[in-house]
């Protein structure tokens, strides 16, 4: 009986996890809060951002530091700039905002300078060479900005913190930056794999995202125009792999045990899912809306969440996938044209 008792009580404390993340609405000014208990995800608050009640601010990219005690929300749709705006996770009431260039879109912060670094990603600009904004978060002053290529995005930090790493949409260009001394330290032609400045190129690739691998010197790169994925080697620093994938892999995301890789596969309403030691295909997952943006996985692996933006009207959707069985376990409708999302924290 105490055995049987002891067993009851930890499949008990199995299911009593709670995963907690945040997703924005870049067409209805909002930003969900949302909670998974395992079986069920669910909105738990619904935060109106924006400085101007009538205007369409986009909130865009969107990110939770260290410590789990702020986020940051960039709005991208400024006039002209966009801005950078700091939150509680207590009560999801703004705290500060600071402006920095045209159309700031994803960021991260490193664990080891605890600087933000955010892309502008310059989408209603001239086609001209944009820049990573370097934020001191606490006091939300903007140290520098530092120029990379033409609309950069997928701003993410290596697994040591010691290095920034985005891609240039439209040059087609790979930047690492030291995210010490602030300075770009190499620059990656990915159309060309070479080391050879494309700044005015139109790349065929278009590379929209990069997220690096969690253990090992390598990064991984959604190619949106070329509908493929690419493995960079920073040792060698160059393309050491590239595999096909649906029509506009868009976002990418490494499970933290390093198994796998995903991509939400823009223009199929899917996702992709690929071994990550050997980029192996595994399968597409049919996803339970359409226009698939972002993704995140929890530090646990088990569970990875893609956000949808939908099309016209129709309200942007959360989908909850098993890592375990590689299903759409659980779903929840949230803003119009949901984008960014950042995992919080793990509850017992």
């Amino acid at each position: 009986m105490v055995r049987y008792l002891f067993l009851l009580l930890s499949l008990n404390l199995c299911f009593s996890q709670q995963y907690n993340l945040y997703v924005a609405s870049e067409s209805d000014d909002t930003v969900s809060v949302l909670k998974f208990d395992g079986e069920n995800i669910v909105e738990t608050d619904r935060v109106t951002v924006g400085i101007i009640p009538t205007e369409i601010e986009g909130p865009h990219g969107i990110t939770i530091d260290p410590d789990g005690k702020h986020w940051y929300l960039s709005l991208a749709h400024g006039s002209p700039n966009g801005y950078l705006v700091k939150y509680s996770t207590d009560n999801n009431e703004p705290l500060s905002r600071l402006e920095l260039g045209l159309f700031p879109a994803t960021m991260q912060i490193s664990p080891i300078t605890g600087l933000l670094y955010v892309v502008n990603f310059n989408l209603h600009g001239l086609m001209r060479t944009s820049t990573v904004s370097v934020v001191d978060p606490e006091y939300m002053v903007e140290i520098t900005k530092i120029k990379t290529g033409v609309m950069p995005h997928g701003s993410r930090i290596s697994r040591d913190g010691k290095y920034h790493y985005s891609v240039a949409m439209m040059s087609g260009e790979l930047f690492e930056i030291d995210a010490i001394d602030l300075s770009v330290n190499r620059i990656l032609s990915l159309d060309n794999n070479n080391n050879l400045r494309n700044a005015m190129h139109h790349s065929k690739i278009k590379p929209t995202w990069v997220t690096p691998h969690p253990t090992n010197d390598y990064v991984y790169i959604a190619g949106n125009g070329s509908d493929e994925i690419l493995k960079v080697d920073l040792n060698k620093w160059e393309i050491a792999d590239r595999v096909k994938t649906g029509k506009g892999p868009y976002n990418l995301e490494v499970s933290p045990d390093g198994e796998y890789l995903l991509a939400s596969i823009k223009g199929e309403g899917k996702t992709g899912v690929w071994m990550l030691n050997d980029l192996t295909f595994v399968k597409n997952i049919n996803n339970s809306g359409s226009v698939s943006h972002g993704v995140t996985i929890s530090p646990d692996s088990k569970f990875a969440f893609v956000s949808l933006e939908g099309v016209g009207g129709d309200p942007g959707i959360v989908d909850v996938i098993s890592l375990k069985s590689l299903k759409v376990v659980s779903s929840v409708k949230v803003g119009k044209q949901a984008g960014g999302i950042a995992f919080w924290k793990i509850e017992d």
